[in-house]
């Protein structure tokens, strides 16, 4: 499995903007679907975004969808949120994953490797 490594969180206002990162080793990166959850205090881990190996196909919430965007840079081994216009609702532990294969999927069953989370709070 590869292994995971989130960075990027912290406290924001609302509207507010951050990028999260997540680095990937142990494995050719390019073989993984890469994912973002995220779980707020007292809900379940909820999909937030992912992109396919090339970078060509992606897909989000439509909570997210036109504030944040998903990207990933192979050379580096990589994976990539940028979180913008940020709300109070977006609090919430972020958690990067990796899914060997090209399903570029909603479900946390689709990825078999996950980093620790890094906490996201956004103030209003």
């Amino acid at each position: 499995q590869v292994q995971l490594a989130e960075s990027g969180g912290g406290l924001v206002q609302a509207g507010g903007s951050l990028r999260l990162s997540c680095a990937a080793s142990g494995r050719t990166f390019t073989g993984y679907t890469m994912g973002w959850f995220r779980q707020a205090p007292g809900k379940e881990r909820e999909f937030v975004a992912a992109i396919n190996w090339s970078g060509g196909n992606t897909r989000y919430v439509d909570s997210v969808k036109g504030r944040f965007i998903i990207s990933r840079d192979n050379a580096k081994s990589t994976a990539y949120l940028q979180m913008n216009s940020l709300k109070p609702e977006d609090t919430s532990i972020y958690y990067c994953a990796a899914g060997f294969g090209a399903t570029v999927g909603i479900s946390a069953a689709n990825y078999g490797s996950w980093g620790q989370g890094t906490q996201v709070t956004v103030s209003s």
